[in-house]
């Protein structure tokens, strides 16, 4: 088998391969630099609990679609992300909850209320679809609204730059200035949903945070400057999808899964040999005073 065979021929011969392959790239393009700030923001397992959250929304819009329809699921999904997030800041400014602690909760009840609406509504290929995902059944449609996705998200981040930088770095600072913290914080939610839900249709509400976070937690161990850091996140998303395409075309397994296990093979990687990793820490010798 020559490298043509191996790493050209399955997007040249075939156009589901191509349109998978696109849609990885916009995926990693507008999720990377949003997972870069989660993580700044400490909220990685806050963007996880959103992912559930859209799942309601989604299965309301497959209800009044009659079917798998991105444009409804997606608008659902915004909804119930965003209606989350409100509920949960508003629990966590009025009561003694935290707001990590109020988006699980919240979280689990949406997850649980969207795998009930699916299963007594639909079959279980529609449940398999929302929960996981299907990349290689993209449609344009569908790809041309992740790449609308990616666009906006970009293009909000060049716009609400400084200040949304500055929100996440030390929030209590943009309440003193009266600087609209909130308002970043609800613009900021807002993208982390609108990326969530471009991922859904690829990877399914289970996955749609890993081409997310995982890139973010890589690119975090190479370098600590910030703009480095989202762009090697946006790079190493964009080759987890290439990467696990060709690795489920060849082996035969399942597109989805094989992505994100290539974005964990990335992290791996990363754990042991950036220079923020293990191998450092472990082999870099210690200063001693004299």
């Amino acid at each position: 088998m020559t490298l043509h065979d191996l790493f050209i021929a399955p997007f040249a011969d075939f156009g589901f391969m191509r349109r998978a392959l696109v849609a990885s790239l916009a995926l990693g393009l507008g999720a990377g630099p949003v997972g870069v700030l989660l993580q700044l923001r400490r909220m990685s397992l806050v963007g996880d609990a959103m992912s559930h959250a859209i799942l309601p929304g989604a299965a309301i819009g497959f209800l009044l679609a009659g079917g798998l329809s991105m444009t409804a699921m997606g608008l659902g999904g915004i909804v119930a992300g965003l209606g989350v997030a409100l509920l949960s800041g508003l629990v966590s400014r009025h009561t003694r909850l935290s707001e990590d602690a109020s988006f699980a909760s919240f979280y689990l009840t949406s997850l649980a209320l969207g795998v009930l609406i699916v299963s007594a509504h639909g079959s279980n290929i529609d449940l398999l679809h929302v929960l996981f995902g299907t990349i290689l059944a993209i449609d344009t449609p569908t790809l041309c609204l992740m790449g609308g996705v990616s666009t906006v998200t970009l293009c909000m981040l060049a716009v609400v730059w400084r200040p949304l930088v500055m929100e996440c770095v030390d929030p209590g600072f943009m309440r003193l200035v009266g600087g609209g913290g909130g308002a970043c914080h609800m613009l900021f939610l807002f993208l982390v949903v609108l990326n969530l839900v471009s991922g859904f249709e690829a990877l399914g509400t289970l996955m749609a945070v890993g081409m997310m976070m995982l890139p973010a937690a890589s690119a975090r161990l190479w370098t600590r400057r910030l703009w480095a850091m989202m762009m090697l996140s946006a790079a190493l998303a964009a080759l987890s999808g290439l990467g696990g395409l060709l690795v489920s075309f060849h082996c035969r397994m399942a597109s989805g899964p094989t992505i994100i296990l290539t974005c964990s093979l990335f992290y791996g990687v990363s754990l042991l040999l950036a220079p923020m990793g293990l191998a450092s820490r472990l082999f870099t010798p210690r200063l001693t005073r004299d």
